[in-house]
């Protein structure tokens, strides 16, 4: 965890409402840091539906493993996230090292193992000693209460240099009802329907099997749509949980992901994830430079996202953007090895609204000046028109500085 905070921080940390059904602790396990929190539990109330999305990795961390067995069953409890340790590529202690954690956690909150929910985040390959969640889990359940998100995030930071936090309001039906969200991550990030660590909370009353359908669609376009360094985690774990608590309060209880009723929900939702999807871009490991990557006119949406994605995990691209220069041929390049649909001749490129090339060369009107003064804002947007379709895609991304270097050659040591 960074002592100095990211430049692209938000200006302003969102006051996050507590939700029924939800109670939230944190303290110091020892995990790795020293003199810091390092783990969080929530506890949830009982009938407190769960939906995950998780890494597509062939390598995926113990805590994955755990969730996605016991995602069957749809309901939770707790959720018990640790820091500093991934857990991942660990064998067989691993799998012990979870299923003691849980079991832990089970008695502390009183509940069925299975009903236990686990993440971690930190170094891949080193043993993670469970043991020292033994008494501070029933701690935390003892102490638990509905408020403190800020703290939640910060106990989960790894290299973040801030937390990351969002939520939305809406009305179901007649009732009020509300979405937290939290979320880690600065490095090792090219999501593959999740981010590092993230996690939403609503007191809507879903369903499971629609908790799972919003969630998989939502991720999309929001989580699945940034990427920092191209590396996609072991340990890449989204979990939403719903309490249901609103129904004591006339919210209609949802059955069908499809329920015409669940259109703002749904909407404030995805607003909750495109937000911390976000703030993982503005803390990218080393970064100073938020990059908005648009590609328009693609045979297909998916055709226009992979095309996007090659320019946003660029190194050339990143670099440059990290020098303030326009460099728009490595853009060229990055749309030319997609290995997509694309035509030389029609393709046209702008920085921040300024057009540099047009129709397969440099623009006429270019000016090396007003380019050079524009790429100096924090905020950088490639717009890339290839005009062969109605396709059209946006992902977020960051620059690649000497800082992110620093960092990542000294991560564990």
């Amino acid at each position: 965890m960074s002592s100095a905070v990211s430049p692209l921080a938000p200006k302003n940390v969102p006051d996050m409402p507590t939700i029924a059904g939800i109670r939230l602790a944190t303290a110091e396990a020892g995990i790795r840091y020293k003199n810091r929190t390092d783990v969080l539990l929530a506890v949830m109330d009982k009938g407190t539906a769960v939906a995950g999305v998780f890494t597509r990795s062939k390598c995926p961390s113990a805590p994955v493993e755990w969730c996605r067995a016991k995602l069957k069953g749809g309901k939770a409890r707790a959720l018990v996230v640790n820091s500093g340790n991934a857990n991942a590529f660990t064998g067989k202690t691993g799998r012990a090292s979870t299923a003691l954690t849980a079991k832990i956690a089970a008695k502390a909150v009183g509940c069925s193992e299975s009903e236990i929910f686990l993440a971690s985040t930190g170094v891949i390959g080193e043993p993670l000693d469970a043991t020292k969640f033994d008494g501070v889990l029933g701690r935390l359940a003892e102490t638990a209460e509905p408020g403190d998100y800020l703290a939640a995030a910060k106990a989960i930071m790894t290299t973040d240099t801030f937390p990351k936090v969002a939520t939305a309001t809406v009305k179901l039906g007649k009732a009020k009802v509300t979405i937290n969200g939290m979320a880690k991550g600065a490095g090792m990030i090219a999501p593959d329907m999740a981010t590092m660590l993230s996690f939403i909370f609503t007191d809507a009353p879903i369903a499971p099997a629609a908790l799972q359908a919003l969630l998989k669609a939502g991720v999309e376009d929001t989580f699945n749509a940034v990427t920092i360094d191209g590396d996609t985690s072991t340990s890449d774990t989204l979990l939403a949980f719903a309490t249901g608590a609103a129904a004591e309060h006339r919210a209609p209880k949802i059955s069908r992901a499809s329920d015409p009723r669940l259109k703002a929900f749904v909407k404030a939702f995805n607003q909750v994830l495109a937000n911390l999807a976000e703030q993982v871009a503005r803390d990218g490991e080393g970064a100073r430079k938020l990059v908005e990557i648009t590609v328009e006119g693609a045979k297909t949406k998916a055709s226009a996202r992979k095309i996007a994605m090659s320019i946003a995990n660029s190194p050339l691209v990143k670099t440059a953007i990290a020098g303030e220069d326009a460099n728009w041929g490595r853009v060229v390049m990055a749309v030319g090895k997609a290995g997509e649909p694309a035509d030389r001749d029609k393709l046209s490129i702008s920085f921040n609204g300024i057009r540099v090339a047009k129709s397969g060369a440099r623009d006429p009107d270019y000016d090396e000046a007003q380019v050079s003064e524009a790429m100096k804002a924090p905020e950088i947007a490639i717009k890339v028109s290839l005009g062969l379709g109605k396709g059209r895609d946006r992902v977020m991304t960051c620059d690649l500085t000497k800082e992110y270097v620093a960092i990542n050659g000294d991560y564990r040591s």
